[in-house]
């Protein structure tokens, strides 16, 4: 611990040097406050007797009223605030979004698809040293020159998706952070503590504490800053937090007063005067120096988010990390546990796993599915290239018999490229991207929704676990029931009241007893307070029974608060507190004679049994026997347990003045011997709504199991009430004690197979302690009994639930009700305490699983489409029918949209009609395979009619065996189009898995849905209409019209080419490569289409294009190739290869250069700048 003071000294020493010169006028600085605080038990009394006397000499030298508290006075507090600092501790920074960026990066997919961009892009830039490619052979995959020039719009298209994705992701990750940091700082702002100012109980932020305050600290807070405490009773706190200790410490004034920030009460309560706040408390020291630390454990936790990551999905873990090392002080106090804090970082990552150590249910899964997805895809993509590349080296060396000549290597090069891209493309293809982005939207979708349904998520997988829950163990008090307690029977002077008795009714002697009882023996802290609307119900604060029974009194007409003004709190002699193990609570006064008189209150069949007298008719004591005892219990307890109410027991004892000064210590001879005052039936009334929310659990498959602290009898009542339990069912309802002794062996140790034997028929467990709701819960969780993993979901409030809820796969805290160690533990808080809230978060964590299997549904039949369609397209015509970049613009843009789309379905209560999956089901059920099969199928069909009798269809031109890379062709357009409008309408067919027959069913409840149907529905029909459609286009190039060509030129007829001619075709093939580059910067181009192309049957009959190329605007220098005649090259020479190489130019409008609409002379002496921009249809000479 010297160590650590040393550090923290250190740590902030020059902070401390310019505080201490200022340390106002207080009699005691800041460093010494620090290193008060850092002394334990008797080291801390010695120190405090030696420097101030006692905890009212701190009070003095700190300016303060032990009783009254500070004043109150802004300027004392600013004051005060700039001497010891606030009550703040200032968060780790958030990522940046340029970290989270550079994370989405890491992603697998995206990074085949960068490598895949990158190689598309740099070899659209390369441009081979051309070899003789009459020599090189010619397979159809001909390298069409104008495409070379927009051979990078691919790599590029591919680069923008990749950079789409990553936004979207990091944007995702940034706004998911941003939201846990609000949800953070809404859960401190809602934390307030109780403090005493200017001699007023009032209740505070955290975040306003000073010191100086006069805390008062009860049962279950957790501690927001240190102090020394001023009185307790009984006081008793859990440090483990902080030291590792798991024992509780007993804190008194004369053993051990150092209170300390991020510790909980487990017991007791008392005050305590504030001595440290912010980063001077001891959490604070502990924070700043693992904010010294913490660049180490970004990078631990780095490495530790690389072994998790499977795809991309581990955004909840990470975030659970991220939620746990923001919350209140749980994770925070790990490095105190060795002496010097060493082992600290291995402990917080440790701590940070520590919850929830498998992966969630959807998360397994999935990965377990993309693995495979990608696994098929790479196998496909591999198969295709194989394929491609073996049909181009047997065609071009087996078939057409050529040599392997080594200035042709890089033409052979640039065509295994090419099939590389393609296989490229069947892989994107195959890998659905949008799969990780559905997943995010549909968790942060949910999450905000589940808001407005009272349920606060902390951890965001949480949402979806809690639709795979099979077991609810529920909480009965503020849960099942409205927490809203009321006396509503009562025995008193041996007479059972049906309901409230009037005051006459009661002797006087009975009633001093019961108000002074009350009063004084319910923490000072219950109260009821006036309502806050007119006509609407007092206000309860503080332990609900308790309030209770300060209803009671005031509908006796009796004021509780006169008597506290009288006995006020420190004038109690000795408390001892309520707690799960006595059930009883018992406060101690001394009279002004010395003798003592004890209160107490509790459970009635625990009080009864140290009951010994009650108080008869007359109010006077008479003796109470075992036998009477039973008869109460069969007559007066039994039957208000059986009509659902909790029965307390009040009694008191005398000690008289003259015997010696009991031993207080020794509770079981002080809280003995009692005499019984009265016995009343506490009613808390079922929620309205509970018993509807239970049978619609049951109804989808979920147990509701009941544990309660309560009474047997009132247990079942409830139970039966709210359908729990059902009349004539065969079910368990156990006590804690007789669980206890069924699940353990000779040795008093669990047993599984014990447990395994009681809990799937156990549905109510009563009494219980909070380690029986722990042994409950982990025995269902690790029970093997179904050959399904039983989810389990717990609620819980109490400080005690802590386990339980942390063990639970889902816990929930009560918003209202909860303690904050209770919320520390928690999966999910429900801002209403209400069990309805509970079926909402079912509802929705269906949906969110329901979401993705839609989502997963509609992507694999675009998949399997689209990866047959290119596979068995590049292999049978060299080429995908469905480009990389249409391929993209399916898989990103409807990807994701249909992701965003299907994640925002809202749920119905549908979802609570089926039982749940469970984690062995496959994410893919029988319904879904065959809708996809079936949907694939279908669209394969369709497809491929078109693609091998499209043209017939249509009577248009093939796109088909078109050298790779030719301009789009109308055939190709009518395919693509087709299979997207498939796509599009199967998203709506995706709205339903589980078989439905109508698709339609509440389509218009989801605007999202069906814009962004709308929406693509629309972008793809602009997308695709031709260039030559938009008229005003046209006037910008005026082409040589069908009109101009003299008829007998077109009349003459097509006589036999001889080798002659075949040449020239040749030449002009070459003509038509280079006039290609010139297409890309002459958009006009397309204004020629209709233009007459019978007249190319003839190279005689070409009408020039030199009068349209000498245009200022399309002047273009040196672009006139040599074009080999008759007279260069000698014919004979290679007229066989010239057969080979040169396909007859087909008469086809959409493919080839030639339906630009050009038409060339092969005119040698003319140069492309030479001829006159005036010249008119002078060049339709020929040059043979």
């Amino acid at each position: 611990m010297g160590d650590m003071a040393n550090n923290s000294v250190a740590y902030s020493g020059v902070k401390n040097a310019v505080k201490e010169a200022n340390h106002g006028d207080f009699g005691v600085t800041l460093a010494e406050l620090r290193s008060l605080m850092e002394l334990r038990a008797a080291d801390a009394l010695h120190k405090i007797q030696e420097c101030y006397g006692d905890v009212h000499g701190i009070c003095a030298k700190l300016k303060t009223s032990p009783n009254e508290g500070l004043s109150g006075n802004p300027a004392d507090i600013e004051r005060r605030e700039a001497v010891f600092g606030k009550n703040f501790i200032p968060p780790k920074k958030p990522k940046t979004f340029l970290q989270l960026v550079w994370e989405a990066l890491q992603d697998v997919t995206l990074i085949i698809l960068e490598i895949a961009a990158v190689v598309s892009l740099g070899l659209s830039f390369y441009q081979p040293p051309g070899g003789n490619e009459s020599l090189c052979g010619s397979v159809n995959v001909g390298e069409e020159e104008e495409e070379s020039e927009a051979g990078w719009i691919e790599g590029a298209a591919i680069l923008l998706s990749v950079v789409c994705v990553v936004l979207v992701t990091a944007f995702n990750d940034w706004s998911k952070e941003k939201q846990f940091r609000g949800l953070q700082s809404r859960i401190e702002q809602e934390q307030k503590f109780t403090v005493i100012r200017g001699g007023q109980v009032i209740q505070i932020p955290v975040a306003d504490i000073i010191v100086g305050d006069i805390a008062q600290v009860k049962y279950g807070d957790l501690l927001p800053a240190d102090g020394v405490l001023i009185q307790g009773n009984d006081l008793k706190i859990d440090e483990s937090s902080l030291t590792g200790e798991s024992d509780h410490v007993k804190k008194s004034l004369d053993r051990d007063p150092m209170l300390l920030s991020g510790t909980h009460v487990m017991e007791g309560s008392g005050r305590m005067v504030v001595t440290a706040v912010g980063v001077n408390s001891q959490t604070g020291i502990i924070f700043t120096l693992l904010g010294a630390g913490g660049d180490d454990e970004e990078k631990e936790k780095e490495k530790e988010k690389k072994e998790k990551k499977s795809k991309k999905q581990d955004g909840a873990v990470e975030n659970r990390n991220k939620a746990k090392a923001q919350d209140g002080a749980a994770m925070e106090m790990q490095p105190l546990k060795s002496e010097d804090g060493g082992d600290g970082d291995e402990k917080d990552k440790k701590k940070a796993n520590l919850p929830k150590k498998e992966k969630s249910v959807l998360q397994g899964k999935l990965t377990k599915l993309a693995v495979q997805i990608g696994k098929a895809g790479l196998l496909m993509s591999a198969i295709t290239v194989i394929i491609l590349v073996l049909y181009f080296v047997i065609d071009t060396f087996w078939v057409q018999k050529r040599p392997w000549l080594a200035e042709c290597t890089p033409i052979y090069i640039q065509y295994f490229v090419k099939f590389f891209i393609i296989g490229v493309t069947v892989l994107v293809v195959a890998v659905p991207e949008g799969l990780p982005l559905a997943v995010t939207i549909s968790l942060a979708y949910s999450v905000k929704k589940m808001m407005r349904d009272n349920n606060l998520v902390r951890h965001l997988d949480a949402c979806e676990t809690m639709g795979n829950a099979t077991a609810i163990c529920s909480d009965k008090t503020g849960t099942l029931t409205m927490n809203r307690m009321t006396v509503v029977q009562a025995y008193i002077n041996e007479k059972h009241y049906k309901k409230i008795p009037e005051p006459e009714a009661i002797p006087e002697k009975t009633m001093a007893y019961l108000v002074t009882g009350i009063s004084v023996n319910c923490a000072y802290t219950s109260k009821i307070l006036p309502p806050e609307k007119e006509g609407g119900l007092p206000r309860h604060v503080g332990n609900k029974t308790e309030c209770a029974l300060l209803g009671l009194l005031l509908d006796l007409k009796r004021d509780y608060q006169d008597v506290r003004n009288e006995i006020p709190e420190e004038d109690l002699y000795k408390v001892y507190t309520f707690n799960s193990v006595r059930k009883s609570m018992s406060t101690v006064l001394k009279n002004s004679d010395g003798s003592f008189r004890i209160f107490s209150k509790g459970a009635s069949e625990i009080v009864l049994k140290k009951c010994f007298k009650i108080l008869s008719a007359n109010g006077e004591p008479k003796v109470f026997r075992p036998r009477d005892r039973d008869d109460i219990v069969k007559t007066v307890i039994e039957p208000m347990a059986s009509e659902g109410l909790r029965t307390i027991c009040l009694a008191f004892r005398d000690f008289p003045a003259g015997e010696p000064e009991p031993e207080w210590d020794n509770e079981n001879d002080i809280v003995t011997g009692l005499t019984c005052i009265a016995v009343v039936g506490i009613e808390d009334p079922v929620r309205p709504e509970v018993p509807d929310a239970i049978r619609k659990c049951q109804r989808a498959g979920i147990t509701v199991r009941m544990v309660t602290g309560d009474n047997i009898n009132t247990a079942r009542a409830i139970a039966l009430k709210c359908g729990i339990l059902n009349p004539g069912e065969d079910f368990l309802c156990l006590e804690g004690k007789d669980f206890n002794r069924r699940i353990r062996n000779e040795k008093g140790e669990i047993e599984q197979e014990r447990i395994d034997k009681i809990w799937p028929k156990l549905r109510v467990l009563a009494r219980s302690s909070p380690t029986d709701k722990h042994t409950l819960v982990k025995g269902i969780i690790d029970s093997t009994v179904f050959d399904q993993r039983q989810v389990v979901a717990v609620t819980g409030d109490g400080t005690n639930d802590g386990p339980a809820l942390k063990k639970a796969d889902v816990g929930f805290a009560m918003g209202i009700a909860g303690t904050d160690v209770a919320k520390e533990a928690s999966d999910i808080i429900l801002t209403d305490d209400n069990f309805t809230s509970i079926v909402k978060a079912v509802m929705w964590g269906r949906n969110v699983y329901d979401s993705i299997s839609k989502f997963l549904q509609f992507q694999l039949t675009v998949n399997v489409v689209a990866v047959i369609v290119a596979f068995t397209g590049a292999c049978i015509t060299q080429d995908s029918p469905l480009k990389a970049v249409q391929m993209l613009w399916v898989n990103l843009i409807m990807d994701t949209l249909a992701s965003l789309a299907l994640a925002t379905e809202p749920p119905t209560e549908a979802l609570l009609l089926r039982k749940p999956y469970g984690r062995n089901k496959p994410l893919i059920s029988r319904t879904m395979m065959k809708n996809i099969l079936g949907h694939a199928f279908y669209q394969l069909v369709v497809v491929f009619t078109l693609l091998f009798a499209g043209e017939k269809i249509f009577d248009i031109d093939s796109g088909r065996n078109a050298p790779l890379h030719a301009p789009p062709s109308e055939h190709y357009t009518i395919v693509f189009n087709t299979f997207v409008m498939m796509q599009l309408f199967n998203e709506i067919n995706a709205r339903k898995i589980h078989g439905e027959r109508n698709v339609f069913e509440g389509i218009f409840n989801n605007a999202i849905f069906c814009s962004i149907v709308l929406g693509t529905f629309v972008v793809q029909l602009i997308s695709t209409i031709p260039t030559s459609r938009l008229k005003f286009l046209k006037e910008a190039g005026h082409g040589t019209q069908k009109e101009e060509i003299p008829e007998e030129e077109l009349a003459e007829d097509v006589e036999e080419i001889d080798h002659a001619e075949r040449e020239l075709r040749r030449g002009q093939i070459l003509w038509f490569r280079g006039l290609n580059r010139i297409q890309t910067q002459i958009r006009v181009v397309n204004a020629f289409r209709s233009s007459l192309y019978e007249g190319l049957e003839k190279p005689e009959t070409r009408s020039s294009i030199h009068n349209f190329m000498t245009h200022p605007e399309f002047r273009i220098e040196d672009s006139e190739p040599h074009i080999p005649l008759i007279d260069d090259t000698d014919a004979e020479d290679d007229a066989p290869t010239k057969r080979n190489s040169s396909p007859p130019p087909s008469p086809n409008r959409n493919n080839n250069a030639v339906d630009s609409g050009i038409h060339l002379t092969t005119d040698k002496n003319k140069s492309a700048t030479s001829s006159s921009p005036g010249s008119p249809l002078h060049s339709l000479e020929t040059s043979l």
